[in-house]
């Protein structure tokens, strides 16, 4: 190609991202009318957008689905899984998904309680007895001046259903400022190799962010399910998984770490100077650990994580085998700490503006406050990572789009971007 081609290709990309960046083709894709079909021709904006990312240095690759009707609708295969070794993406290049492990592991907990061996009142402290004696830090000035913790017992035991909804009290410690989150980032949780059992103990001596039930607050929750899983099930957290889940809807590569060797070059990585995760320890996903982190430690690939999202957009089963319940899946799939629930929202993570929080998944219960709304459907779900992965299963439209690629610092924009192209792609 020539010189003055290439510029003009790139200029022409950038002008696309600002248009789709700047909401200056919003209008109009908040709740489309259902029926709504994908214009092919104006899918072909997503390579123009991945191609100049990758053409600038700020991203090795990524891969793009989009399945409508449960058919693939758009399969992107974008740049390389590692700039090292300049091997392409494929459907089978595996990925750090990061947070995008909470909604597997939630449905595993959720399949427990189809069965009938958990319930959502349960206390946390029926299956790890030391959280009965978990207390809530609150900061107190002292008589020097100085911010202090003063421990406030539990109004109400955490129960398994605040687990779920991130209202336990239970917090992350590698943001905020606050001393209760202070406290988790030098308490050394991630040292060693512990597995989830002892991760769990770690957790129970810690303060509370605030009491149960009272605010959604982004944190170790999972990890906490994770360990119940566990108790409840008698497995370990993937081999529970596993089998109930994983290999029933053929998702080979999806677990905590690569065990076949001959995989090991499928391994995505982000660019050398993008590769810190930022979520307070490190993953290597070649490398065998004890802990099964359920709030972000698994791996997985596209063809994999695809497979359970049509399971999710199919209302819980997939290939005639009912994974959850109607009643389960429509828990799952319910607002959970609206305005009538008497929860709050913290700053942090929340899901955005126009959503709610289900068991699991960010829920669309609105426009929201910008003008014009961000695009989407009401009822749709979604959910992301630090790594960058990202999907959006929206029922209206029946269609799911998902993205996998590890650009921890370009994710938000990135993931706001594609999201815009796919929902201007949809024809009325």
């Amino acid at each position: 190609m020539k010189p003055e081609s290439m510029i003009g290709r790139l200029v022409g990309a950038a002008l696309l991202f600002f248009a789709a960046s700047s909401g200056a083709h919003a209008e109009g894709t908040f709740d489309i009318p259902a029926g709504a079909t994908f214009s092919q021709a104006k899918l072909a904006k997503i390579a123009d957008f991945f191609n100049n990312e990758i053409a600038q240095g700020k991203i090795p690759g990524a891969v793009l689905l989009i399945h409508q009707h449960g058919k693939p609708i758009y399969t992107g295969l974008f740049g390389v899984r590692d700039v090292a070794t300049k091997l392409p993406m494929s459907l089978d290049t595996i990925f750090r998904i990061s947070s995008m492990t909470k909604p597997i592991t939630s449905v595993a907990a959720m399949m427990l309680i189809d069965q009938g061996k958990l319930k959502l009142d349960d206390p946390v402290s029926k299956y790890i007895p030391s959280f009965a004696h978990m207390q809530v830090g609150l900061e107190k000035k002292a008589p020097d001046g100085n911010a202090a913790l003063e421990m406030e017992p539990l109004k109400r035991p955490i129960t398994v259903l605040d687990l779920l909804r991130h209202t336990s009290g239970i917090t992350y410690g590698f943001y905020g400022d606050g001393l209760v989150r202070k406290a988790y980032a030098s308490a050394k949780i991630f040292d060693g190799d512990p597995d989830n059992a002892e991760f769990a103990e770690r957790i129970a001596v810690l303060p509370l962010q605030e009491q149960p039930g009272t605010l959604w607050d982004y944190g170790h929750s999972t990890d906490i399910l994770a360990r119940v899983i566990e108790v409840v099930s008698g497995k370990s957290l993937y081999e529970f998984e596993k089998a109930a889940l994983l290999d029933p809807l053929g998702m080979v590569d999806t677990g905590f770490y690569v065990r076949d060797p001959a995989k090991r070059d499928l391994v995505a990585q982000p660019m050398p100077s993008d590769a810190d995760f930022r979520v307070g320890y490190k993953l290597d996903p070649l490398i065998p650990r004890k802990r099964e982190a359920g709030t972000g430690g698994m791996i997985s690939t596209p063809h994999d994580y695809a497979r359970f999202a049509q399971m999710i957009l199919n209302g819980g089963s997939f290939d005639g085998k009912q994974y959850l319940s109607p009643k389960t899946f429509k828990e799952m799939t319910t607002d959970h700490v609206g305005p009538n629930s008497g929860i709050a929202r913290d700053w942090a993570y929340f899901p955005g503006d126009g959503f709610g929080f289900g068991l699991g998944f960010g829920l669309r219960t609105d426009p929201g406050n910008a003008k014009p709304p961000p695009p989407g459907s009401l009822g749709e779900l979604k959910w992301d990572g630090a790594s960058g992965c990202y999907f959006v299963i929206d029922p209206k439209q029946d269609f799911f789009f998902l993205l996998m690629e590890q650009a921890p610092t370009e994710r938000q924009r990135i993931q706001r971007t594609v999201k815009q192209l796919v929902y201007e792609a949809l024809e009325k």
